[in-house]
């Protein structure tokens, strides 16, 4: 509650709002029984220095509260995803006017689904969910009493990504890439993790015979093994043996896995604009040794498929250790992640 503002609680169940001088004897003024009302009173009884809520509170007052206090404690990318999702829903529930947060009703939730999914029906639930958490977080404020007027509201449904990159398509397009494009292509088959997870790499990471990783999204931490049971270094300990020979360790920024040039870490633009030209590149060569049977996965082939391709094949014999690799909490995730790229492989009945 803010400064100086009681809210009591009668026998009957009904709220009652006080304003508290202080002082002794007590002296306290009541508000009413409407927190908004009460709100707006308060900020009457106190000096505009010490009032930082408005009369009325707005769901762009709240959205610029949430920016402020919320988002910067979540990851980076995340970060920038809300930034854009609570800016398309202050285009809808701030303009022509400021809408009060206590008039936001479910069946405006619909409409902005409907108004937002014309455009973007997955980008329409993502931002729904947002407004779900800013809502909740403001009853933990108390800027708001009232129910959450997401609950019950059904977004679009959404369909998992089913794509699955064969190992000849992935080869191909290898080795059509520059060398640091190549490099990625294998360090993210290899270790299973997210493109971003995979640019930040350094050598700096890797500790005797395992490579460290800290997911940026979950914050999930593994120690990648280098060597096999053996003791022989496997594919990923002779890609970061090869990516090692020659490299200057003169500067922190040198200690990247992957650059683009002799002081530059690979950016993400980088990697998009390099993978893009390594698929075109393919396209090319397909075309010329006329295997126009890959040209159409080749088309919807993106790089974060690689991640699914890692896990898909680790599946194929221990889908449990394809968790591990890629970092999922539950092993339902993990099962529905596989089935839904390429399925798990089963005997026929005889």
């Amino acid at each position: 509650m803010p400064p100086m503002l009681r809210e009591r609680i009668q026998k009957s169940g009904a709220r009652y709002y006080y304003f508290d001088t202080g002082g002794r004897p007590r002296r306290e003024i009541p508000l009413g029984k409407d927190y908004s009302v009460a709100l707006m009173r308060w900020a009457e009884l106190t000096s505009p220095a010490d009032s930082e809520i408005p009369y009325r509170i707005t769901f762009s007052w709240v959205a610029d509260q949430y920016q402020a206090l919320v988002i910067p404690t979540k990851a980076p990318r995340t970060q920038s995803d809300n930034l854009k999702e609570l800016e398309k829903l202050r285009q809808f529930f701030s303009q022509p006017t400021h809408a009060p947060l206590d008039e936001i009703e479910p069946h405006h939730v619909r409409k902005y689904l409907d108004w937002r999914g014309k455009q973007a029906k997955t980008r329409a639930n993502r931002e729904k969910a947002l407004l779900s958490h800013l809502w909740n977080w403001s009853r933990q404020q108390g800027y708001t009493k009232l129910p959450n007027p997401c609950a019950g509201v059904k977004g679009f449904r959404e369909l998992g990504r089913s794509f699955y990159v064969e190992t000849e398509l992935m080869e191909a397009i290898a080795s059509c890439a520059e060398p640091v494009i190549a490099a990625a292509i294998r360090l993210a088959y290899l270790t299973g993790q997210r493109p971003s997870d995979v640019r930040k790499m350094s050598f700096e990471h890797v500790h005797g015979d395992e490579l460290f990783v800290e997911q940026n999204k979950t914050g999930v931490k593994r120690r990648i093994a280098l060597r096999d049971p053996g003791g022989a270094l496997n594919q990923l300990g002779q890609l970061i043996l090869e990516l090692k020979s020659g490299r200057g360790d003169s500067t922190r920024s040198l200690q990247h896995l992957l650059l683009a040039d002799e002081q530059t870490p690979l950016t993400e633009a980088m990697l998009k604009n390099g993978f893009h030209r390594a698929k075109q590149r393919t396209l090319d060569q397909l075309v010329e040794i006329k295997r126009h049977d890959l040209i159409p996965d080749l088309q919807k082939m993106q790089f974060r498929d690689l991640r699914a391709k890692a896990g898909s094949d680790v599946a194929e014999t221990d889908v449990r250790r394809a968790q591990l690799l890629l970092g999922h909490k539950k092993m339902a995730m993990t099962e529905h992640y596989v089935r839904s790229k390429r399925g798990f492989r089963v005997a026929p009945t005889r």
